[in-house]
């Protein structure tokens, strides 16, 4: 496991010297995205109000800010689960040229499949803790606010030092989750073995 502080706009190189469980740190423009813009780009056929030329990291998460002296004040930051936006998860990789996505949790197979094919990574944080970033992290503009209200909006953010971040799928489309899922299925039997339990044990339902 190495720790990495990634500058944005990444590049190809930098996503592709990833590994899977690498602890990284983000520092520059970044915008951030749920539901309603993922919708209203893409199932609705509106254009992208921005540019991700220069900001290739999206943020799956719905900040809480607030109107102050004539600018915004971050009150609350803490990335929602990723699995839930992967209906687009594979066209945003493809259509915003994306390099990384920061999420809760991970991404299924078609958007690992995209970020194999495009040489992007999804990266999840390490803990819960959205009141410390808020020093890492500067609002400079948001995009559809009067459309989408202020959670579903895209915020457009400075940061410095964002982090830590757990590398989950890698730009070959490998998943960190899926090799856990497989190293907790081979102990289990393990386990199981040594406790009597037979391999078919089903836990009650109560439903």
């Amino acid at each position: 496991m190495a720790v990495r502080h990634m500058s944005i706009p990444l590049k190809d190189e930098d996503v592709q010297s990833l590994e899977l469980g690498d602890l990284v740190y983000v520092s520059g423009p970044v915008f951030t995205c749920r539901s309603l813009l993922h919708r209203y780009v893409f199932d609705e056929g509106h254009e992208l109000p921005f540019s991700t030329l220069g900001r290739n990291c999206l943020i799956h998460v719905g900040p809480i800010i607030v109107k102050e002296n004539n600018g915004w004040r971050l009150v609350s930051f803490m990335p929602t689960s990723s699995i839930r936006f992967e209906k687009w998860g594979a066209r945003s990789v493809r259509a915003w040229n994306l390099k990384m996505i920061i999420g809760k949790t991970t991404m299924g197979a078609k958007t690992a499949a995209a970020m194999a094919e495009r040489g992007c990574v999804h990266v999840s944080p390490q803990s819960v803790s959205p009141n410390l970033w808020i020093d890492h992290i500067s609002v400079k503009d948001v995009f559809l606010f009067d459309e989408l209200g202020t959670i579903e909006a895209s915020w457009q953010m400075e940061t410095k030092d964002l982090g830590p971040f757990v590398v989950d799928i890698d730009a070959r489309g490998n998943n960190l989750f899926d090799r856990m899922d497989a190293m907790v299925a081979e102990r289990k039997k393990t386990a199981y073995a040594m406790l009597n339990i037979p391999e078919d044990f089903e836990y009650t339902k109560l439903y």
